[in-house]
Formats: C-alpha cells, structure tokens, sequence
C-alpha cells in the first residue's frame, strides 16, 4: 500500500499553570492508504494531542520542539495557514468526541454541511444540498430531508454523532481521524456507527485514525495498532499479532484487564498504578513503577527507543514478554 501519512519524532510540550506539559515525546508511526490504524491508551496518554497537532490545531500554548508530519508528502507543520485550510475537511477531516459542543448550535444541520460542501468545491447550493443528504442517508439518518431543517439541540446523541461523521465524511476525504467518536453512545448504537463507518470509508477508498481507549474497539476496527503511554508510542503491530503476541508489558496489561465470554472463570487482572506525571517525566521507562516485568536494565537506562523485534512488530521495551508458542 502506498504511505499516507507520516509521523517523524514527533514532540509536543503545552505550557500550563502547573509547568511544562511533555505531551508528545517522539512518537512515529505510518498510516497507509485505505488503512485502520488504531491509537490506544489511557486518558492523557497524548492521542487527542497527536490528532490535533496533525490537524494543525493544537492550542496557542503549545510548542513543537522537534518533528515532522507528512501528509501525501507535505509537512503540516511547516505547511502554510492556506494549505491547511485547503485540506481540513476536504482532504483530512476530525471527528470530535462531544458532537454536541463541536456543532453550531446556531445554524441547521443542512446549512453546516452545506458550508463545507461549498467550501471546498464548485457545485451548486442544490447539488451540495442533495449530496448532505446523501451522506445523512448512508449514515442511516431517517428523513435526511427533515434532519436537514433540525437544529443540533434537537437531536439525540446519537444523531448528532451521526451528523458530526456527515460533516466529516461528505467530501470524501483521504483520512478521517476520529477521537473516541462513538465512546459516548450505548455498546450497540456504538457498534452500529462502526460498521457504517468502516463500509462508507472501504467505499471511499479512505484511511482511519481511530483513537481510542477501548480494545473491544480496536479488535473491531484495526489493520494496524498502536499503543501509546505517556506520550510516546511503546508498542506498534497489525492487530493479530498486538492481541496474541503483544510483546510490551503495557499492551498485555491492557488485554488481561478484558472481560472474556470464552473463559468466564478467568479473573480480571486491572491494571494497577498511575500514569506518570507529564510535567515531571522520569528520565528511565515511564512504565516502570507499574512494570510487573522491570529488571535492573529498566531502572539503569534512560526509555527505550521502540524498535522492530518481528517482521512488522514494533516494541520499546528492555525486557519484552517472550510469546508462549
């Protein structure tokens, strides 16, 4: 498949009250083509801060001491304010968690679809009328025509999710990302805007960067995954692998803390401690207070650089789990 995007060491520190938040810390990753690639991890472990800096919309109090992020090519982060402003939405798109807080609460469904439509495009007020439709319909809207007229207020949850993804997805853009898009629906409406959107992106011939901390999700979704812990990505793998051979101590905390329907007298092993403190990051691993698999190299050398241990299979890890067969 042929590279869509590209992340190179990149870091991000944000300046709050409290110090110096390292928010990224050389994370690097590809996402190919038509592609699922999932970001997993606990709150504040720097994924909604990835999406945003590939979008070009990190806040005013964030820095970028080092990196790239290339996007069919193109630096994002050196690219002009017009560049971008050529892409978002058109060739790149972001699908907020809170769909209610991301819409206009002033404006008609149709009238913010329509917007972008236009935009980005020279068709007609009645083409791009008939495509906001359209994608309302694919994405299981009842009476596209009616949701249309609606304000956001009036509209569940669920539909307003629905309409986020319209938004997102009616230019057909090469890449969607979605930060825990659907995290706030019941497990079954959840399930419902999954498959759509995974068939409507296939269709599209479009990529996904899923964020997410649920790995229900990501055994879903995912060709490829990457975990991340304290801003900096610890484990990268296609998805079989990640979940039958994962080889980083966090990853396999996050397996064993799921419930199973094949083994129900297994006990559920949660993952105990904190993730560590971003404005005050320990020079070592930044598992290793919660490492259940640390040795003296651990408390001795500075974090692990992640690095391909099996064809495909990326670990930064000084002592991975060796696979049982």
């Amino acid at each position: 498949m042929t590279e869509l995007l590209k992340v190179e060491d990149l870091h991000v520190h944000i300046e709050t009250t409290g110090g110096l938040v390292k928010a990224l810390n050389g994370v690097s990753f590809v996402q190919e083509q038509e592609q699922v690639y999932c970001l997993v991890g606990e709150s504040g472990a720097g994924k909604s801060t990835l999406a945003l800096a590939i979008m070009g919309l990190l806040p005013v109090s964030a820095t970028v001491p080092a990196g790239r992020i290339l996007f069919q090519g193109v630096d994002l982060l050196r690219a002009s304010a017009s560049h971008l402003q050529s892409i978002r939405g058109k060739d790149l798109s972001l699908v907020f968690q809170d769909p209610q807080a991301a819409l206009n609460p002033v404006q008609t469904v149709g009238q913010q679809l329509v917007e972008v439509i236009l935009a980005h495009s020279d068709f007609s007020d009645r083409v791009a009328e008939s495509m906001a439709q359209e994608i309302l319909r694919e994405l299981g809207l009842p009476e596209p025509r009616r949701i249309m007229g609606e304000y956001p207020f009036s509209l569940s949850g669920g539909m307003c999710q629905r309409v986020m993804l319209a938004i997102a997805l009616v230019m057909r853009p090469k890449l969607l990302i979605a930060d825990e898009a659907t995290s706030s629906l019941d497990v079954t409406l959840q399930a419902e805007i999954l498959d759509r959107l995974k068939t409507l992106c296939k269709d599209f011939s479009s990529a996904i960067l899923l964020i997410t901390h649920d790995m229900g999700i990501v055994a879903h979704m995912a060709n490829q995954v990457g975990v991340m812990y304290a801003g900096t990505l610890v484990e990268s793998a296609p998805v079989i692998p990640v979940f039958h051979r994962s080889r980083h101590p966090y990853t396999w905390a996050l397996i064993q803390a799921l419930p199973r329907l094949d083994d129900t007298e297994r006990r559920l092993q949660p993952l105990r401690g904190v993730p560590p403190d971003m404005v005050n990051l320990p020079e070592q691993c930044p598992f290793l207070p919660r490492c259940q698999k640390a040795v003296y190299t651990c408390r001795l050398e500075r974090r692990p650089l992640i690095e391909e241990i099996e064809e495909e299979h990326y670990v930064a890890c000084y002592n991975p789990i060796i696979p049982l067969g």
